[in-house]
């Protein structure tokens, strides 16, 4: 007498066990972010700055002469960007008194808020040489949102290499809790982002790439850019 076969429905399940076990180990096996490698900006030709309006019409420019950030291959070819920007170093021109303020409790407050940060979502890699929407999650002031900036055409076949890829967005500064000053100061801050990055690729430890959109972190890749000395300078 033959052995009886499993119901189909059971025979599915156990399928489907069967295939999601063997899916597990390969994750295991060979972990798809394990891989991953960066590159770091060339601190030569890499400038962040912004810019903001007056109630009068009159620019107001900043620069984050300090800064710190990354470029990563990820193990699927897409990349995702990091940028650290250091807020007790903003600058306003040659003017001590505005820098002063920037730097004050009434605006970016760096004794309490001492960084600015950019995590991009992971993105394709020829994003940078076709321009278009850079999406990732911005925290300012303490307050992380989901913001979208634009890369510009490149003036050249490798952008980023042989010149600057350049990315620029606004963002609401009340939507940051950067309420000071509203007497005399638009709403809108305008960044441009100037980026060249340093030759030579580095590797990553084996760790998985931040969630953009949950500020998910993970022990050896947290949810910032860690520091790198020749850039804070």
């Amino acid at each position: 007498m033959s052995q009886a076969r499993p119901a189909p429905s059971r025979w599915r399940h156990l399928r489907s066990r069967v295939v999601a076990g063997a899916a597990l180990a390969a994750a295991f096996a060979c972990p798809a972010w394990a891989q991953s490698t960066f590159q770091v900006f060339d601190p030569d030709h890499t400038r962040f700055s912004f810019e903001l309006r007056t109630r009068w019409g009159q620019k107001v420019a900043g620069v984050f002469p300090r800064y710190d950030g990354e470029v990563s291959t990820l193990a699927d070819g897409r990349h995702q960007v990091r940028i650290r920007l250091a807020t007790a170093a903003v600058q306003l021109g040659d003017s001590e008194r505005y820098t002063r303020l920037a730097r004050g409790e009434r605006f970016f407050n760096a004794p309490l808020y001492p960084y600015i940060e950019f995590l991009s979502e992971p993105h394709a890699p020829d994003l940078v040489r076709t321009g278009g929407s850079l999406r990732g999650k911005l925290t300012l002031h303490g307050v992380s949102r989901m913001e979208t900036f634009v890369l510009g055409a490149p003036a050249c076949a490798r952008p980023g290499e042989d010149c600057d890829a350049i990315a620029q967005g606004s963002v609401s500064r009340y939507d940051y809790r950067l309420d000071g000053w509203q007497f005399a100061l638009g709403d809108r801050v305008r960044f441009t982002m100037q980026v060249r990055l340093k030759p030579g690729v580095f590797k990553h430890p084996e760790s998985k790439p931040a969630d953009a959109r949950s500020g998910e972190s993970h022990p050896g890749d947290p949810g910032r850019v860690p520091e790198r000395k020749e850039s804070f300078r």
